[in-house]
């Protein structure tokens, strides 16, 4: 049990069912991944369901920890207040024992009273914690770590043992059946691709100009032949389309296009990756591929990808790092002083790596 038994004691009986609520981010949920294994791995007889948002959900489905996935229907049956009282109805229903709140939110901890799971373990943020038991202090050293050491803390503050390990994205068959078939379909079967995400939700501060992307695309795939792929979500069309607009050669836009689990298992089939600081840069990663990453505005410290075929390219200026979603000086420093030159040298140093 790792230590946990105190907490097991106060509820008074096994805990058989346990209730995971995932964070909302793809990058933040692929960071919690190390947290859910540790989770399972204090209790390897109980049964893990995880409460996500649709858009994540594809992370926690393929996860061997994982019994089953809730989808979070917020723009349906989940909407509004009713929707809220409905969903902890349908979290009471199913008996849990135990919720561990990833998400720091004061409505991950209502929905978990409201249906009155016995343990709620959390982060006592956003005035949420006479709602849980334990709920965990945070502290402001909590906020230095990197995130996956943020989210084991938090079992290993409640007595659970927390071995670090790196975030893991389990695909399925079926992804990789899909990512294949769209493979075979671009007639790109057994050819070099270079995978690149222009996008960035966050804001403009964390994206790598679009024509630093071609530009350094273009002198990858001289080397090595091959595809390019440009990934991303449908708030990214636009991005994707200055990149494509500016490559030279064989290049196919995705984004918009693909799931996230087939978006996930084409990375994988990638040579290289070039991203920004952004979720598919954390799911290049978890598949083992190797990624070249450009920060800007962010932190590597907390939010870097993890890995033994991961880069950081970053050139922080006395304001770095600003945590802003646009810079207010003329132009973007930080992003400026990283090259075309510099990032395909890098790149084309961990292809060789990896070969």
């Amino acid at each position: 049990m790792g230590g946990f038994g105190g907490i097991v004691n106060l509820l008074g009986r096994k805990v058989d069912h346990i209730l995971v609520r995932a964070t909302n981010w793809v990058g933040d949920a692929l960071m919690t991944t190390p947290a859910l294994a540790a989770l399972k791995d204090n209790f390897p007889e109980a049964r893990l369901t995880v409460l996500a948002k649709e858009w994540v959900a594809p992370i926690y489905a393929g996860h061997p920890a994982v019994e089953a996935v809730m989808v979070l229907d917020r723009r349906g049956r989940h909407q509004g207040l009713t929707g809220l009282v409905r969903l902890a109805g349908e979290v009471r229903r199913r008996g849990f024992d135990l919720a561990v709140l990833f998400q720091n939110a004061f409505e991950a901890a209502l929905i978990a009273w409201l249906a009155r799971v016995p343990l709620r373990l959390g982060y006592g943020t956003d005035g949420r914690g006479w709602l849980l038991n334990p709920a965990v202090r945070l502290g402001p050293e909590d906020r230095l770590v990197h995130q996956t050491e943020y989210y084991l803390r938090l079992l290993s503050r409640a007595g659970l043992a927390a071995r670090p390990s790196r975030p893991v994205f389990h695909l399925s068959v079926e992804a990789r059946r899909q990512a294949r078939k769209r493979l075979e379909e671009l007639n790109l079967t057994g050819s070099f691709l270079l995978g690149i995400a222009p996008g960035a939700a966050y804001g403009p501060a964390k994206q790598w100009p679009a024509s630093k992307f071609a530009s350094t695309a273009g002198m990858i795939l001289d080397q090595t032949g091959g595809a390019a792929l440009v990934f991303g979500s449908r708030g990214d069309v636009e991005a994707a389309g200055l990149v494509l607009n500016l490559l030279p050669g064989r290049s196919f836009n995705l984004a918009g296009r693909t799931g996230l689990a087939e978006a996930a298992a084409l990375i994988q089939c990638c040579g290289l990756f070039l991203s920004n600081d952004s979720g598919l840069m954390h799911v290049a990663a978890a598949v083992g591929s190797p990624l070249l990453a450009v920060f800007g505005s962010t932190d590597p410290t907390a939010t870097g990808p993890l890995g033994d075929l991961v880069r950081v390219i970053r050139h922080p200026v006395d304001c770095s790092p600003c945590f802003r979603p646009v810079c207010p000086r003329d132009g973007h420093p930080c992003l400026d002083l990283v090259t075309a030159e510099e990032v395909a040298g890098a790149g084309l140093k961990l292809i060789e790596r990896r070969r």
